[in-house]
Parts: structure tokens; sequence; C-alpha cells
């Protein structure tokens, strides 16, 4: 019997220009978007662009044994990364290829970069709430499980922080993080990975990093790799959170990118699909139907402004492709508000059907309440006289602004946040003077804990304020005040 020997035919072309990981390559007439290039030797590249003329690949590794004149043959594949569950406590980067030291990850399938996000018919609404633990968003900024709300605000003022803070409030929740870093420094990655292991966190998050010190196209990938790694966990029916940190540096590398390939420059010299770039990325967030596995993904990508211009081209991109958007003010931050979210302009297009009904319930015009009290503030600032029913709404809004502010890397469960502002509610706090308003805000919550803890586990578990808990919590006020005006009185008991 004759053996016919298996042929292996493959498109091959010729490398014409090399500049700055950016290769045109003569030959390969049938390439697509997408389509993943073997240079010789171990170099693979990806197709990016092509005319009449040539080809366009970005070099995926380093590009130093690449020159002119050598083959690069086609795969016949698109771009795909590994995905799994080993991937969850692991550091890879913009190609989900490990940087942490621990060995290889034995993937569990291969997904493609630039997969098409799921149809109108294979999402459900969004009806979940994602709490991220910080109280002035969970009450007034409401975020939903499948959710895309923008974190936008000048560097430096704690954007990253409310990430990091939605990372540590899902312990225990069954959500997989996935912090993707882009175009930043590695000191500010360490110190991220360092909070994240200190609160417990990194046991269920995987951090995608390309730091500025990486190759243009693990940074233009990398924000795909982490969409891709949580898509996985969607359609295996487990919620997703993922933070893009940030949005702006990848826009500055696909710049970059555009400008090497000689595409014409458009408005802040950005090429013209930026804007699908971005959007084709934040379509993929979404809640999936059971029969598509039931999972969600929530996107919190983060954008840089400069001194407070959310008109940048990219930033109004943003804004126009997302749910909603959470402003951080760099005045409020030098007030020492913290975080420094200004309800002003900051919104959730979700709203409040994914809330709970006790934080419906006590969170109910607290925006429009703290909009009084910053306007009435503006009108002290002037010497204009006010009213003794302005002055009371004065002090409310004092005591709403100290109820609002929270130090970093401490998020707080639901049931603590009802019952703080179930307080704020019953109108108790602003007749108490100072010292006994910031004993309340620090202790009550321990005192509820150690000597009530079914109301906390009933709040958890129901999550809505019936009449025999509020009955309680009137009672367990009246106890802990008592008690705190007794130990006013005899200081040496």
């Amino acid at each position: 019997m004759i053996q016919i020997p298996s042929l292996d035919i493959k498109e091959v072309g010729r490398i014409k220009e090399v500049k700055q990981g950016i290769v045109k390559i003569e030959g390969l007439p049938t390439c697509v978007y997408g389509q993943l290039l073997q240079f010789s030797g171990s170099g693979k590249g990806m197709v990016i662009g092509f005319n009449p003329r040539e080809v366009l690949a970005i070099v995926l590794n380093q590009d130093k044994e690449i020159s002119v004149g050598d083959e690069v043959s086609s795969l016949g594949e698109l771009i795909s990364v590994p995905v799994g569950e080993h991937f969850i406590g692991r550091i890879v980067n913009g190609l989900a290829e490990p940087i942490d030291n621990r060995g290889a990850i034995a993937p569990n399938g291969f997904f493609a970069v630039f997969r098409e996000a799921p149809g109108v018919m294979e999402r459900e609404p969004v009806t979940e709430s994602m709490l991220t633990g910080i109280k002035i968003i969970d009450l007034t900024i409401p975020i939903g499980k499948g959710q895309r709300e923008l974190i936008i605000g000048d560097r430096q003022t704690g954007k990253s922080t409310i990430g990091v803070d939605t990372c540590i409030n899902q312990k225990n929740k069954n959500v997989v993080c996935i912090y993707c870093w882009v175009g930043g420094s590695e000191t500010a990655l360490k110190k991220i990975l360092h909070t994240l292991n200190a609160a417990g966190a990194f046991e269920y998050s995987i951090i995608v990093a390309s730091p500025a010190s990486s190759s243009a196209a693990e940074q233009y990938l990398c924000p795909y790799t982490a969409a891709s790694l949580g898509e996985y966990f969607m359609q295996k029916g487990r919620d997703v959170l993922i933070i893009f940190d940030d949005l702006t540096k990848h826009a500055w590398i696909y710049r970059q990118i555009s400008l090497l390939l000689e595409r014409s420059p458009g408005r802040e010299a950005y090429p013209g699909d930026i804007f699908y770039i971005h959007s084709q990325l934040m379509e993929r967030a979404g809640r999936l139907k059971k029969s598509k596995g039931g999972g969600s993904m929530t996107f919190f990508p983060i954008v840089e402004t400069l001194q407070g211009d959310i008109t940048g081209y990219i930033q109004s991109n943003l804004i126009s492709i997302t749910d909603g958007q959470i402003y951080i003010s760099t005045a409020l931050f030098r007030e020492g508000f913290k975080p420094a979210i200004d309800l002003g302009l900051s919104v959730s297009r979700i709203g409040s059907k994914v809330q709970s009904p006790a934080i419906k319930e006590v969170g109910s015009g607290l925006r429009l309440e703290y909009a009084q009290y910053r306007e009435m503030l503006r009108l002290t600032k002037l010497r204009t006289r006010l009213s003794a029913e302005a002055l009371e709404k004065m002090r409310r809004g004092e005591v709403l602004r100290e109820l609002l502010i929270q130090p970093n890397n401490q998020p707080i469960a639901e049931a603590e946040e009802i019952v703080l502002f179930y307080a704020f509610k019953r109108k108790i706090l602003e007749i108490l003077p100072g010292d006994a308003f910031k004993t309340f805000i620090a202790d009550f919550i321990k005192y509820l804990s150690e000597s009530h803890p079914e109301i906390l586990e009933r709040l958890n578990k129901e999550r809505d304020l019936s009449e025999d808990i509020k009955q309680q919590l009137d009672r367990i006020f009246v106890d802990f005040f008592t008690r705190l005006k007794s130990a006013e009185n005899n200081p040496s008991k």
C-alpha cells in the first residue's frame, strides 16, 4: 500500500518593513483582521490591517529577531487566549501568559480575543445589585450585575480605589474579579496587588497586567484578554466584575499604533475607529439568559480627565457608550470628602430597580438633600443670612456628609449601610452633639453586632426593613444613647 505524505499548505509572505513593533508584509492575499501570523523563529504577530499592496501586522512578543526579508506564514486561525478556572489567583500578561513566577497555567479552553458580544435575545434585564461596599455609591448611584459604569476623574483622586474596594467587597459572594491594568507603572500595580492580598481578595481575583514597559501589542490586547477570561466564567453561570484601569492609556497606545500604521489622524490625533474599539469592548458586558449560562459580567472602565474636563474625545465617547458614570471631583477630594464623588454629575442609568427594598427605602431623597446642603453651603460663603429652617437643613446636610465619608479599602456590608442610614432617616443624628455623633458612627455597628447580631443577620438575609426590625432598631438606638450618656456622666466606670 502506497502511503501518501501529508501536505502542510499555508500562505507565506515576506517582511518588507519593520518599525517599533509594526511589520509590513508582502503576500498573504487571504488574511483577515485578527489572524495569527508566525514569523521565522518563535515570533508571532497579528494582522491589524491591510491594503491592496501589503499586509500590516503587529508583533506580539519581542521584535528584535525579526528583520526585513524574513518569511511570514499564516497560521490560519484568529488570535485566541487560554481561559479556565486555574487563572483565578494568578497574574497574567496581555496574552494571558503567567508572569507571577508560579509556573504554567492549565487552561480549560481557548477563547478568541475579539469575540462577538452576546445578542439582545441572549440577554436578560439587569435586576441584581452589584454592591460596592461604598455607601455613597450603593445608596445614590446603584450598580447592577451586567452594567457598565464609567469611573471618571483627574489623576490621583481615588478612581482605582473605587475599583479595588469593590473587589474587596465581593468576598464570599461567588463573584470572580478581574483587574485589568493597562499602561500604568509597575509600582502602582504592586500597591494594588498588596492591597488585594492584605484583604484576602486575591484568592477570587485575576490580574491581567500590561504595564507601560510591555509591548504595544500587549497593552492593546490587554482589555480584550480580560473580557475573554471573564466570558468563560459568565458562560459557566458565574458573576464577573472587570475593572479596566485605565482606558485613557489604552486609547493612547492604540493612537500610537495607528500613527505608525500611517492612518489618517482625526480629532486629538486619534484614528476614526477609536469609538468602535471601545464600544466593541463595552458591549461584551451584560447578563445572559439561563439557557446561555445565566452568568453576568459587570464592567468598571476607568478614564482620566485633565483638570476636570469631561468633554475630551475619549471621555465623551465612553460616557455615551456606558450605562452611567461616577465622576470624581478634585475640589471635593481637596476638601477631604472621600470618596470624592460629585453627585451632581454622577448617574446610574440602571437606577434604583436593582436596589434591595431596604436600601431603596433609606436611600430615597439622599441625593436631593445633599444637593440642597451644597447649595446652602455656597450661600453661607456669600454671607447670606439663613432662616432657622435653613440652618436645620444645614445641620442635617453636615450629618449626611459625615455619613458618606468613608476610609479607603474599608467597604462595609449592606446591613450596616441600612442601619446607619435608617438612623439618619429617623432624624436622630442631627440632634446629637459632635462627639456623640462621631461615637455613633465609630461604635454603633460594633455594639449592634455584639448585643443584637440577629438584626444584622436578618437584614443580610431578608434585605428589607420590616416594621418589626424598625421597632427593634428604635429600641437599640435608645439603649445605645442611654449607655453613652451614662458613660459620659460616670467617666470612672
